[in-house]
């Protein structure tokens, strides 16, 4: 027999029964009922029942045992018999009736239990990652990311994609964020940079001749960390293809997409085919560039109705309209609470009037509108008795902002919002400029590296902020899983939108020389995108925090709280890099 198992904690049957067996695994769990201990074994396949009867060695070594303690058990399969069955696991037909026990490795004191998912501190958690992993919801989510991983692979594959490897010392690139810096030994004073993202090097594999990339890629990005976004380190599924315009990468990754949530979803309805919604639409219609198409509700710019008008909290502003039907039987809860959300993102107030059985419009606006306004309203908002209709009013983005998310949570509350569907959408034609309010100096609004639509003859002859891009995003459920465009492949169209963006020619070279200097010896039309892997998990798990689907994030603060990192360097070692540390006073 093998020196540590026969078999694994899930895999015994009542086929089994009789059979002589050994088993590895920790002690999950410990009963002892009338005398009689019950332990459950547990191992990366699953748990297994043991059972040691009084007066027996194996009852002496498992009773004095604390959890956690990694054993191997020799023993006889048993049935539980019909009463005592767990329909719960798949072993739970039989349990072992245990001879022998060996220690294999002794678990000092618990910081937290394991096998129960009660609340701990996360920055204990993540100090103790290793055993936080070996809870079942973080055991599952660690497999499902390896499975969704996997699938991803074989399904580009099967795509007609090739996986490459591109550098992770690379240099620095001016792309959004701050990189993460490695100093040269061997060359003082000088550093590579981690790579925020493979782009540049995919689309030199596109210069170079090969057609459709793909990599499961690591990322890094010296920012804070979100809900959605894991400080420091990354992984997207860096995707790339030549003589492509836009449909034609939305075509195989929407196929990805499809099967992977149909495949890993539990069941989940997955909407097909996504839906295109132009970027100004989106904002207009949803207050966000990543709408949650779950919430069925859609707000509308009403700003021309209060031009002019007397009622001074619309007068001059943007103003966005969210009608919500069938509110008859909500009480006036229901308008106040929405009224404290609105208030807890920002806003002064959330004004609404409700639509009653005769048409006519009550709440504490109604008196502040004209007869017109009514009409105006009504028709174009489509109003009927049982309908209300809440508004937001000031700037543009503020609005955009604060109603977007009160279109979703009014959704929710009202029963408009849709369970247990993924809901996916590209949002296209982004900007390809915008204004910095404070200094009026025009930048890129998204990636710097994709054509203007129009190509030279728009950045010549447009008004910046009205060219628009071929950029696009994939978004479900209100979490933007990845940015994309076809990319400027021509060198002149490159540094005419780096120049009005306020870079000059010298420096445009000089930051992507290596860019132009291959675009300037054929670059073929290429295109492609990047689904952030993290996110695609964390959805299928339906999990809230990213750093549920990581076996080793970061924290909040950017600290690897188990290792230690980041760490000081010995002053040696600080010598032979060639640097020196200048800590900030305190302050």
């Amino acid at each position: 027999m093998h020196r540590y198992r026969s078999h694994t904690c899930g895999q015994l049957r009542a086929s089994d029964v009789g059979t002589d067996v050994r088993l590895s695994g920790w002690l999950h769990n410990r009963r002892d009922l009338g005398g009689i201990l019950f332990i459950d074994l547990r191992d990366h396949y699953g748990i297994t029942q043991l059972v040691a009867r009084p007066g027996t060695p194996a009852y002496e070594a498992l009773d004095k045992l604390s959890k956690e303690t990694v054993v191997r058990v020799d023993g006889r399969v048993v049935s539980r018999g019909t009463e005592n069955v767990n329909p719960d696991l798949p072993t739970g037909e039989i349990e072992i009736e245990v001879g022998d026990v060996e220690v294999l490795g002794a678990a000092a004191p618990l910081p937290f239990t394991i096998n129960t998912e009660d609340g701990v501190n996360e920055e204990r958690r993540l100090e103790y990652r290793f055993l936080d992993l070996r809870r079942e919801r973080m055991h599952r989510n660690i497999m499902l990311r390896t499975a969704v991983i996997g699938a991803i692979r074989q399904k580009m594959t099967a795509l007609g994609f090739n996986e490459m490897a591109t550098p992770i010392l690379t240099a620095t690139s001016p792309e959004g964020a701050r990189d993460f810096v490695v100093p040269s030994r061997l060359h003082p004073g000088k550093f590579y940079a981690l790579p925020q993202a493979p782009q540049q090097f995919k689309q030199l594999l596109m210069i170079s001749g090969f057609d459709r990339y793909f990599q499961i890629a690591p990322c890094f990005r010296d920012e804070d960390a979100r809900a959605d976004r894991s400080p420091g380190e990354f992984y997207q599924l860096d995707v790339e293809m030549s003589f492509v315009e836009q449909e034609d990468v939305f075509q195989p990754i929407e196929q990805l997409m499809t099967e992977l949530f149909e495949e890993f979803g539990g069941g989940r309805h997955v909407t097909s085919p996504f839906p295109r919604i132009p970027f100004r639409e989106a904002m207009l219609k949803y207050g966000s560039d990543k709408p949650d198409l779950r919430a069925q509700l859609e707000l509308v710019d009403i700003t021309d109705i209060f031009e002019g008008s007397e009622f001074k909290a619309f007068a001059g502003k943007h103003v966005r309209a969210l009608p919500v039907p069938a509110v008859q039987d909500q009480p006036r809860k229901f308008f106040d609470q929405l009224g404290d959300y609105a208030v807890s993102l920002g806003a002064k107030g959330l004004a609404w009037v409700r639509v009653g059985e005769d048409g006519a419009l009550t709440g504490p606006i109604a008196k502040f509108l004209t007869e017109d306004n009514v009409a105006e309203l009504t028709k174009r908002l489509s109003l009927a008795p049982g309908h209300a209709v809440f508004f937001g009013a000031g700037e543009f983005d503020e609005v955009s902002k604060i109603m977007g998310a009160v279109r979703v949570e009014a959704a929710k509350r009202a029963g408009h919002f849709e369970e247990n569907v993924f809901r996916f959408c590209w949002i296209v034609d982004f900007p390809m400029f915008e204004k910095d309010e404070e200094t009026g100096k025009i930048d890129f609004s998204h990636n710097p590296f994709s054509m203007p639509q129009g190509g030279m003859e728009a950045l010549e002859n447009q008004d910046p902020l009205d060219i628009l891009a071929w950029q696009y995003d994939i978004v479900c459920n209100g979490v933007e899983l990845s940015s994309g465009a076809i990319r400027n492949h021509e060198p002149d169209i490159m540094l005419k939108a780096f120049e009005i963006a306020g870079y000059d020619r010298e420096t445009t070279e000089r930051e992507f020389a290596g860019m132009l200097r291959a675009f300037r010896f054929g670059a073929p039309p290429h295109g492609g995108i990047a689904p952030g892997v993290d996110r695609i998990v964390m959805l299928l798990a339906d999990e809230p925090n990213i750093r549920e689907t990581i076996a080793f994030p970061l924290n909040g603060n950017a600290q690897d709280l188990m290792m230690g990192a980041p760490t000081e360097l010995e002053p040696a070692r600080l010598k032979e890099l060639h640097l020196t540390v200048n800590k900030p006073q305190p302050k």
